[in-house]
């Protein structure tokens, strides 16, 4: 059993919960049937279908709620009815050193797949394409364990304008990151690596903690996350300091050149959340707008951040002040005005960094919808975790994968795909058979 931490605040959440808070969350749960806790002070409520949490909903706040939050949870507790097994099938394999997977959002169908020496490989109706979608080698530094080419993210128009973004680590300095746009050569074809336009250089002050993701979120603005810049325990405070954007994730308007502040960023700059580690994975949960990110700890916790759809900016996620719900290096902190991860879990049992993932919104698998999938690099383990009717979250760990997972992606028709750095293959994600 591995230990998992629940937030703190979703007691008080369930005490208070209005029926449209719960309808709400009703209508983006899974449908898999009821979660029983052991006897306790705690009462929680996970629902069968979407039908029977309307019914439930005006019951649910007549309940009490409240008592210790941090549970203990894993498979073969017994504690769990009808979660549904996952299994991954094999896509396709031979990629070096592969850290994304994503889409074009063109309606081709196609896959594309990062791989950390500065290429871009297109998976075309199962097979592995012989000539790189995107080949930048000559510029990327890939040496250091968390450099290379980190992301890519297509324009929400790419099948008009053929653009898409770019995130990696260049050859000047100790590994600057570099954010940048190319634009395919002809229609049909591939990105010209003589097309770049940069549009932000971040220097590093170390070779790690690089952030390393890219997502188009609601109304088509360009999210960024980027890392504090490394050195353990971020000496240079860059998690808590707005005149720095390491640490953070950053908005950015990509609809004027080369691009411009969107309206309600906190800061007036780039800036639109802080207190960040190092957020490796990201993503926008394609059905309701909302917000994951996992975000890689240090010695003892890993976490997964959430924003729900329609919520302003200047988030405070906490680093380097805590470190999950934990004040971080166990001295004691002031938590006023930081937003908490909805879950954390402990480096244990091989457990040591986290993989942020999606919620899976396919039509293949009715049975995991509304799940949100993520996993870590370092055990294997892949993690769900869906809502649950008092505000908070419930979860599992769905599978021992064994491997080095790197990303989750999700392809045009939301079906999921895991991505094995190690072995260079991708896996389809989907109910055990």
């Amino acid at each position: 059993m591995s230990e998992f931490a629940i937030d703190p605040g979703s007691a008080a959440r369930c005490a208070r919960a209005g029926v449209c808070q719960a309808l709400r969350r009703a209508a983006s749960m899974p449908r898999f049937g009821r979660r029983h806790e052991r006897p306790g002070p705690a009462c929680r409520v996970t629902i069968a279908g979407r039908v029977w949490a309307a019914a439930l909903a005006s019951a649910w706040l007549l309940l009490g709620c409240g008592g210790s939050i941090e549970v203990g949870i894993g498979i073969g507790d017994g504690d769990v009815l009808d979660v549904p097994k996952v299994m991954l099938s094999r896509v396709a394999d031979g990629f070096d050193a592969p850290l994304m997977l994503t889409h074009a959002g063109d309606g081709s169908g196609r896959l594309f797949v990062v791989e950390k020496a500065g290429r871009v490989r297109v998976i075309d109706d199962g097979a592995v394409q012989a000539e790189p979608f995107l080949d930048i080698r000559d510029r990327v530094r890939s040496g250091g364990s968390e450099q290379g080419l980190l992301s890519i993210a297509f324009a929400p128009d790419f099948a008009a304008t053929g653009q898409a973004y770019v995130l990696y680590t260049e050859e000047s300095g100790i590994g600057n990151v570099v954010l940048s746009r190319f634009t395919r050569a002809f229609l049909g074809g591939a990105l010209d690596p003589s097309s770049e336009r940069v549009l932000l250089r971040i220097p590093q002050p170390f070779t790690n903690h690089n952030g390393g993701h890219l997502a188009f979120g609601p109304g088509g603005l360009l999210y960024v996350s980027l890392g504090d810049g490394g050195g353990s325990g971020d000496p240079l405070g860059n998690g808590q300091r707005t005149d720095t954007l390491l640490g953070k994730l950053l908005r950015i308007d990509i609809s004027v050149e080369p691009y411009a502040i969107p309206p309600g960023n906190p800061f007036g700059d780039e800036i639109w959340a802080l207190g960040l580690r190092n957020p490796w994975r990201f993503s926008f949960d394609r059905a309701t707008g909302d917000l994951f990110i996992g975000d890689v700890g240090q010695d003892r916790w890993e976490e997964i951040d959430v924003v729900q759809a329609g919520t302003a900016g200047g988030q405070n996620f906490g680093w380097n002040r805590m470190e999950g719900f934990d004040c971080f290096a166990g001295s004691a902190c002031d938590t006023s005005g930081l937003t908490l991860p909805i879950v954390a879990y402990r480096h244990a049992g091989g457990d040591c960094s986290v993989t942020g993932g999606f919620v899976y919104r396919g039509r293949r698998h009715p049975g995991l919808r509304g799940i949100y999938f993520h996993g870590d690099f370092c055990s294997g383990r892949i993690r769900g975790l869906w809502p649950v009717l008092d505000g908070g979250w419930s979860g599992e760990v769905m599978l021992e994968s064994g491997l080095g997972i790197a990303s989750f992606g999700e392809d045009e028709d939301g079906e999921l795909y895991v991505v094995d750095l190690p072995g260079g293959v991708i896996y389809r994600l989907g109910p055990r058979t």
